[in-house]
């Protein structure tokens, strides 16, 4: 009896040492992106209702302690992000910043979370600097990048014959760096890059760029861009009849959501790569009709998926490691394979990247779709160590020692 006693007491202490690991009681995540401007479709509000589906489904307690979710819109704008990351940081008691649409945002905040010595997943933004140069012994990279893309998109469209482009390019670090890893792509496959013009962020009248694009004479015309920028460069594109004259747009980075924005009339037959389809299998299509009930029947995109993914790893990470101590729980992160409905057997290497099949889809015509958001077609997957920059090419240095 005295050893059954002696052995409740040590489990009971063991416990409540692994509570007490738990900064300030409480395991706070905090979604940071853009919920009201060009990219609020992307992740918006869709990935604050992902993250929360996956506190839900882990229990909504770590090592006993509640979960809480908490979000803001950072307008785009890597000040403004800078700043509700400190607060949430130094005055909220946030352990980890989530999302991160918009790149320069993605960049700077995950800058003061290792100066913070606190923990950063992205799944919005796309920029392969997040686990290269500016890579972060606690930032994670998790549902696509620039590198992605340009090995599925900017591969499809060159082996079909695409050996020319001129690209239409955000002006800021995510549309650099998807026309740089694109171009290395297309010059890679005996291509040209014949030109290249960058457009303000949340640009309402493309004429300008597309003229220039016609000028060019390129064969395709790529959008290094994404959410409203690429909607309405693809709707002007078709009002000024470029692809009428011969050239083809590819969209380099487009979601589900941009497609039901466009509609399959316009979008029909345009290729892109994505991380996720709601319509895979059985799992994919039961963990989407329960976000779509959630979403006034919207369906979710990868960027969403991806949130959920992450921020169901993390949860796990932190009841291995027995502690909410970002160290701990990356090192974790590391260590454990990913298996979700989102990635199967993902790995999260030293750099902070989570390698995983990606997908390339064509957008199905409005003969071929069977109902609302039945939109793709999946033409090929592409595996994780083909999609993502080889870890040996990495210029992080946290893999050069």
């Amino acid at each position: 009896m005295k050893r059954v006693l002696l052995g409740a007491a040590v489990a009971a202490l063991s416990a409540t040492a692994a509570q007490a690991q738990v900064s300030g009681d409480r395991v706070r995540i905090g979604v940071l992106n853009d919920q009201s401007g060009l990219y609020a479709d992307f992740g918006g509000i869709g990935s604050v209702v992902a993250t929360q589906m996956a506190v839900e489904d882990f229990g909504g307690t770590v090592l006993g302690k509640p979960i809480d979710v908490v979000s803001a819109d950072h307008q785009n704008k890597p000040d403004i992000g800078s700043n509700i990351a400190r607060e949430w940081f130094d005055v909220q008691g946030v352990d980890a910043v989530t999302e991160l649409t918009t790149s320069s945002v993605a960049l700077a905040v995950q800058e003061i979370a290792r100066e913070k010595g606190k923990l950063n997943i992205v799944s919005g933004a796309a920029t392969s600097r997040l686990t290269g140069d500016a890579c972060s012994p606690t930032g994670f990279h998790w549902t696509y990048d620039t590198v992605a893309l340009a090995n599925g998109t900017g591969k499809a469209v060159v082996a079909e014959g695409g050996k020319t482009w001129f690209f239409l390019t955000a002006d800021y670090a995510f549309g650099h760096s998807l026309e740089a890893d694109v171009s290395t792509v297309v010059k890679e496959a005996g291509g040209e890059v014949m030109g290249a013009v960058r457009h303000p962020l949340n640009t309402a009248d493309f004429s300008s760029f597309l003229l220039q694009a016609q000028g060019s004479g390129a064969q395709i015309v790529g959008l290094a861009n994404a959410g409203t920028d690429t909607t309405t460069a693809i709707k002007q594109a078709a009002e000024f009849g470029l692809t009428q004259g011969g050239q083809q747009l590819a969209g380099l980075l487009l979601v589900l959501s941009d497609i039901h924005a466009l509609g399959l009339d316009v979008a029909q037959d345009l290729v892109l790569t994505t991380g996720f389809y709601w319509d895979m299998d059985e799992e994919t299509r039961a963990w989407s009709k329960r976000y779509q009930e959630r979403m006034n029947g919207r369906m979710p995109n990868m960027v969403q998926a991806g949130m959920y993914s992450a921020i169901l790893h993390y949860l796990k990470a932190i009841e291995a490691a027995g502690t909410d101590e970002a160290t701990a729980v990356a090192a974790k992160m590391r260590e454990m394979p990913v298996n979700d409905v989102f990635a199967k057997d993902g790995v999260v290497r030293a750099d902070g990247r989570m390698v995983h099949d990606m997908y390339l889809a064509r957008v199905k015509k409005p003969s071929e779709s069977t109902g609302p958001w039945d939109y793709y077609e999946i033409l090929q997957t592409i595996p994780g160590d083909e999609a993502y920059l080889p870890l040996d090419q990495s210029a992080c240095p946290l893999v050069k020692g």
